[in-house]
């Protein structure tokens, strides 16, 4: 399918029906649509055609879901991704967001969430229309508008939901967030998704800042905070 006004979606998913139904209903709410059918297909497509958001299969022939997300990583492609599994298994999904991802939908899941999901990783990948004041503390800027993140002067490349958690975060400094608080904000659902989602991506941001990882603390019992 060609590209659509929303932009490309990039969908590898072995289970043909399953791969027919997330197009559909990605075409219906305005996006195009590429799809690959095995892993190997699947990152050659994400490092030929760009797309706007990739929809990856933990489970795939060839490469599976979790290695075409950290190959893209390595290549420095931060493009949204989410993860498809029928897996019940918390590791597999912790060890996906690990490796970068933004997201993951376990099946059976319901297409219109998915593509809810799509549309709302890509807002927070497009940033605010009129930007939004930038956010300092410590050594660590961070700029809405520019979605950009410097320590010390230096880019910091993140995910669009890691930028978004330390955005928040930096917003009220001091304040303490749940982690049902900030699954509500940052990732736009209720806390029955799984609150850690929160304390991996909340890792990930600290791993990322280095030196500066202190700036994230932890309340025990309540969730975290951001303090110089």
């Amino acid at each position: 399918m060609t590209e659509a006004g929303k932009g490309l979606v990039l969908v590898v998913e072995d289970e043909r029906p399953i791969a027919d139904l997330v197009r559909l209903y990605l075409a219906r709410d305005g996006f195009g649509v590429h799809v690959e059918h095995d892993g190997s297909a699947g990152l050659s497509a994400a490092r030929r055609i760009r797309p706007v958001a990739c929809i990856l299969d933990i489970a795939l022939p060839g490469l599976e879901g979790t290695e075409i997300c950290r190959r893209m990583r390595e290549d420095g492609d931060w493009t949204p991704v989410i993860f498809l599994t029928a897996r019940d298994d918390e590791i597999d999904r912790i060890l996906g967001l690990e490796l970068g991802a933004d997201d993951y939908v376990t099946k059976p899941f319901s297409p219109r969430e998915l593509v809810a999901r799509v549309k709302a990783l890509l807002r927070r990948a497009a940033g605010p229309e009129e930007g939004g004041r930038v956010r300092a503390l410590g050594p660590v800027t961070l700029d809405p508008g520019r979605r950009r993140v410097t320590v010390d002067g230096a880019p910091l490349s993140l995910t669009p939901t890691e930028f978004d958690l330390l955005g928040h975060l930096l917003g009220r400094p001091g304040r303490v967030f749940t982690r049902e608080e900030l699954l509500a904000s940052v990732w736009g659902y209720a806390s029955h998704a799984g609150t850690r989602t929160v304390d991996v991506h909340v890792a990930q941001v600290r791993a990322k800042l280095g030196d500066a990882a202190g700036l994230i603390r932890t309340v025990r019992g309540v969730g975290y905070t951001a303090s110089d």
